[in-house]
């Protein structure tokens, strides 16, 4: 380690003035180093060890890098400073600055607080800190000039801010005029031992001051930044932490924003094209007796204009050569599984076997009891394969299977196991393919010497930017009509207060010979409280729907799989009138006289589960209903998602609200893709450049696959230096 020297012979190194002049550290550089930003951050000054532990443990900040990549939130104009009386009950953030008048410590062990008073010409503003109060109170002294920065709350009608940033003034005010000041996350931990915001964006200062442009080299083509607008790769990170103006603040947030998107895309769209151009797959070159038969004999109804799309799009992949990767997403009651069905007696008929691998052995054995009853008078073997089948029986389907006298087996992750051994196994069918690991399904494509075709489906429905960023790496179909004979459900939104009309209505339900669902929610931490809470609904529901003439099943987690089977067989023979479950019933159950599903405290759900649940009614030919049943106090997001319930049946249009009140995030089985974890862009948000990005990746794609050309060469060179970093949505 050497010293580096002063702070104007480093800042040189910056084509701008763009460094508040007081942070000046005493700065290390690291001898030798090639690449920098791998440095571990211990070795950064004003680090060391000890702080550097809690920067891992805390903000998961380990190299130079993962500084470099913890972004401010947002920054202080240190220009603009408020009046005291300018606060307003609907002030947000403000930012004052005064004379400190007193400082005291109130109350004692959990009621200990620290309260300040700040002055300036126009009133005094009360300052309370709660946590860190020993390192505060020595951080200040009554006097003293402060700026302050923070949320503005009331108590007792009087204005305050808790856990302020706060920073010593001189007697003019005037330290740090014209500049933006980074503010960063931290915790209370980082800020006791001296890593408030404050301090952090010192690192990052000093961290800068050890950089060179050859630290940061540009990734993008020049073409790509001409066409796009896009400021340099190294001034971008620079201005993000220390903007010269708010517009070059949003100019290096657009870079960077862009970037994420674009090396995305184009990392996504490179597998699929490499897939497309040297994957080898099975062939399925004929429609045989088997399909036909099943076809023009067994079809239960007509199949929609989406299936039949679906159909032809699947046919053309595994006729190809090349191995089908594609992603199937209908909503509840599309019609998936006839799809399934069709491509798997389409796989017989060429002499393959087919899988199909659900999540949950509920799941799994409606498959198969659904498929079994269709597939009855045709010629084919069908087998179920889970956790739960005896000994004599898991030995009988393992023989049949590497005989190649079964052609169909459907189960959960057993099928994975390393004793499960297809003859020739030439397609695999995932049901709700974000519920299994990628290991587990590299596991499954491994069981044949040319790797299977690869159907995965979820009813899920993904908005149309989700799955292009999240799935860009497969071919998909989307299945957007109902069969004929499903009649919509009415959804309605009812209050606490309307209880016992609810219950009358199940009621009036049950005398028609119909079946209810009341489906609780798991809501707490505690798995013990979730079942307290359980059955508590249930003595409820019992009190209102009393036995002999009521008779009820519970569904829940907490049960062994045999319980809670035979609790589901007896709501399914119609021995039960009413199933009490937790959202365990979300996927795999399938009853056809159930009319009425009641959804408590509803408001604790999201949009996409609670269309899931809906789905469990509406599957007869009887008229269905939806009740949404809440607390009477709503806060606008949750009274948003009930009116957007009851407004659509529609799973796409339910999809892309979800989409746009919680982010991609959230939504179920996108996180596992691993791209959507950007740091900065947002697919709700930044639409706009998410579209430029992906025109430019796939123009590049379209011309030039192998990024061979020598304007294309700083991008693959790029690309190989993140390979293994990121994990795939990558189906096999």
């Amino acid at each position: 380690m050497q010293n580096a020297g002063n702070c104007s012979k480093n800042a040189a190194i910056f084509p701008h003035q763009i460094f508040p002049p007081y942070f000046c550290p005493k700065l290390i550089t690291i001898a030798g180093s090639s690449n920098i930003l791998s440095s571990p951050i211990e070795y950064l000054k004003g680090v060391g060890p000890q702080r550097a532990e809690l920067l891992k443990k805390e903000l998961q900040i380990f190299t130079f890098k993962d500084l470099l990549e913890h972004f401010p939130y947002r920054h202080i104009d240190k220009t603009k400073v408020n009046l005291i009386r300018d606060i307003l009950p609907q002030t947000d953030f403000i930012q004052v600055a005064g004379r400190l008048t007193s400082l005291e410590t109130i109350g004692e062990k959990r009621t200990r607080r620290l309260v300040a008073g700040i002055r300036d010409a126009s009133g005094t503003l009360e300052l309370v800190w709660f946590q860190g109060i020993s390192w505060i109170e020595k951080m200040l002294q009554t006097g003293q000039l402060y700026r302050v920065y923070g949320r503005v709350s009331f108590f007792q009608g009087q204005p305050q801010i808790s856990h302020p940033e706060i920073e010593p003034l001189n007697e003019q005010g005037n330290e740090g005029k014209n500049f933006l000041e980074p503010v960063y996350s931290t915790t209370e931990k980082l800020k006791a031992r001296g890593l408030g915001g404050r301090q952090i964006a010192k690192l990052t200062h000093a961290l800068f001051m050890l950089l060179h442009e050859k630290d940061l080299p540009e990734n993008l083509p020049d073409h790509v930044l001409r066409s796009a607008q896009l400021i340099p790769r190294f001034r971008a990170f620079a201005h993000i932490h220390f903007p010269p103006t708010p517009e070059a603040y949003g100019q290096a947030v657009d870079r960077l924003k862009f970037e994420e998107l674009f090396i995305a895309q184009l990392r996504m769209g490179l597998i699929k094209s490499r897939r497309h151009r040297f994957s080898k797959g099975v062939v399925f070159n004929q429609v045989g007796d088997l399909f036909n038969t099943f076809y023009e004999k067994y079809l239960p109804f007509t199949l929609t204009g989406a299936q039949k799309r679906v159909i032809r799009e699947i046919r053309k992949d595994t006729g190809s050569g090349k191995q089908m990767n594609r992603l199937l997403q209908g909503d509840v009651g599309s019609g998936k599984t006839i799809v399934a069905l069709l491509i798997m007696l389409l796989a017989a008929d060429n002499g393959y076997q087919s899988c199909l691998m659900a999540p949950t052995e509920i799941l799994a054995q409606q498959h198969f009891n659904s498929l079994s009853r269709l597939l009855k008078d045709l010629p084919i073997g069908i087998r179920l394969l889970t956790g739960s089948t005896r000994k004599a029986e898991r030995r009988k389907v393992l023989e049949e299977l590497s005989a190649g006298s079964l052609q169909l087996l459907v189960g959960t992750h057993a099928i994975v196991e390393d004793t499960v051994q297809f003859n020739n196994l030439g397609l695999a069918i995932v049901d709700e393919q974000h519920r299994f690991g990628v290991a587990q399904r590299a596991r499954l494509w491994a069981k044949a010497n040319i790797p299977p075709h690869v159907l995965v489906m979820t009813a899920t429905p993904i908005p149309r930017t989700l799955a292009m960023t999240a799935y860009g790496d497969l071919d998909y179909s989307v299945m957007d009509e109902l069969p004929p004979n499903r009649k919509p459900i009415l959804t309605v939104h009812r209050y606490e207060s309307a209880r016992a009309q609810v219950m009358d209505f199940i009621r009036a339900e049950i005398d028609k010979r119909r079946q209810a669902y009341i489906i609780f929610p798991l809501i707490e931490e505690s798995e013990k409280m979730d079942y307290e809470n359980l059955m508590r609904g249930y003595e409820n529901v019992k009190a209102w729907f009393p036995e002999p003439k009521f008779w009820i099943s519970m569904v829940h987690g907490r049960q062994t799989n045999e319980v809670r089977e035979t609790n589901m067989q007896r709501f399914k023979d119609h021995d039960t009138q009413i199933m009490v479950a937790t959202t365990v019933i979300e996927v795999g159950v399938d009853v056809p006289n159930a009319s009425v599903m009641v959804i408590e405290s509803a408001e604790k759900f999201g949009l996409s589960q609670l269309h899931q649940l809906r789905g469990r009614v509406g599957r007869g030919s009887e008229k269905s209903f939806c009740i949404l049943l809440t607390s009477n106090k709503l806060n606008n997001e949750a009274r948003e998602r009930l009116n957007t319930m009851c407004a659509t049946n529609d799973g796409f249009k339910i999809a892309e609200k979800d989409l746009e009140l919680r982010g991609p995030g959230d939504i179920e089985g996108t996180r596992q893709s691993g791209m959507l974890n950007f740091k900065l862009a947002s697919i709700v948000q930044d639409k706009h450049w998410l579209d430029i990005a992906r025109e430019m990746a796939n123009r590049i794609i379209d011309t030039d696959p192998d990024l061979g050309s020598a304007e294309n060469l700083r991008l693959k060179d790029y690309l190989q230096s993140l390979q293994g970093k990121t994990a795939w949505s990558k189906i096999s």
